[in-house]
């Protein structure tokens, strides 16, 4: 009979912590005028709940204390009383794109942190101010940070056969965008901006209410086998880039050149359709790239697409009584002025209020 020690199967069993992660972005309006906090001061944001939690951000602008007076400072607070410390690992870093908020921290190699009431963890030195303002994630006067928390809720041992086995993640997405790119069973297809684009109505009908009320309703059921649909007002790369959200949740690479035209024409697109998640990315993305020549355009289309955020967005920005005298002066204002005359009254209120 043969034993391990003397070469044969080994024994084999594994430990494992059950944990549940999340994040939260916290985004920094008007950086600049943060700087006049002193030293030691912070801002806390508002609670939000993760892994069934509540925590909040402080976010000092000007170093927690004097021996990092020259970088920003923030902490972790878990925000409400509990009998059990709370084991997490955490993680701050800056947010660039749309594409980040779905990557998974790498979280490992953080130690793992006890929480008790109203416990507080910080970042003393997170990244230096002169830093940040030379780097890419400064825009508009504005940075998002990510902050990441895996809770470990509890400690456990896995029999042999469970030891054995590497479950590997979802690839759902890659599969379903393969499933676009080559059309593979597609029942239906769009004409837009000269183009033709196959899709599958299930896919669409699941993910969008209009769609489904426009590739299910009673008109088209009888002709199921090849449907057709015409796209009116919609330039064909922005319906394609709508579809790859649609099947993958995530969209393709922009042009930087015209990132900022590409997001206005897709909060218009996902509007349209009611898609909400991406017409919130759309409304993030447009924050970054409010300044004198797009405020105006912006703005308008904030109210007429009822993007509350963005709206105020731009009236933060416009609350700079020198930016507010450059966008009035632009060919968009008067855009604004004609398409949006409810708006004339508020921004007519701010500059009253600018020149007392």
């Amino acid at each position: 009979m043969s034993s391990a020690g003397a070469g044969g199967k080994p024994s084999r069993s594994a430990i494992v912590a059950d944990t549940e992660s999340g994040h939260h972005l916290l985004t920094i309006h008007g950086y600049s005028r943060t700087k006049g906090l002193f030293t030691g001061e912070c801002v806390r944001s508002n609670p939000f709940t993760i892994c069934g939690h509540r925590w909040s951000i402080d976010y000092y602008p000007n170093g927690i204390r004097s021996a990092v007076e020259h970088y920003i400072s923030l902490s972790l607070i878990l925000d409400e009383d509990v009998a059990e410390a709370v084991k997490a690992q955490f993680d701050f870093r800056l947010a660039s794109d749309v594409e980040e908020p779905e990557k998974v921290a790498a979280l490992a190699s953080a130690p793992v942190r006890r929480f008790s009431s109203r416990g507080v963890s910080s970042y003393t030195s997170f990244i230096r101010r002169n830093e940040l303002e030379k780097s890419k994630y400064l825009v508009n006067d504005l940075f998002t940070i990510r902050c990441d928390i895996a809770v470990v809720h509890n400690y456990r041992a896995l029999t042999d056969a469970v030891a054995f086995v590497s479950v590997p993640p979802c690839d759902l997405r890659r599969h379903l965008g393969e499933l676009l790119e080559t059309e593979k069973g597609a029942d239906v297809v769009f004409e837009v901006g000269g183009e033709t684009v196959a899709a599958h109505r299930c896919v669409l009908a699941a993910r969008s209410s209009v769609f489904s009320a426009e590739l299910f309703g009673p008109m088209v059921e009888g002709n199921a086998a090849g449907v057709v649909v015409r796209i009116e007002d919609m330039d064909a790369e922005v319906f394609k880039a709508l579809l790859h959200f649609v099947y993958t949740g995530s969209l393709p690479e922009a042009r930087k050149e015209d990132e900022d035209v590409t997001y206005q024409h897709l909060l218009v697109a996902a509007d349209r359709y009611g898609m909400e998640r991406l017409k919130l990315i759309c409304v993030e993305k447009l924050c970054q790239y409010i300044n004198v020549g797009s405020a105006a355009i912006i703005l308008a289309l904030a109210e007429q697409h009822h993007c509350e955020g963005l709206k105020k967005a731009c009236f933060d920005f416009l609350a700079a009584p020198a930016n507010l005298r450059a966008v009035v002066a632009t060919d968009g204002f008067q855009h604004l002025s004609k398409s949006c005359p409810s708006l004339m009254v508020e921004v007519i209120t701010m500059s009253c209020a600018l020149l007392e």
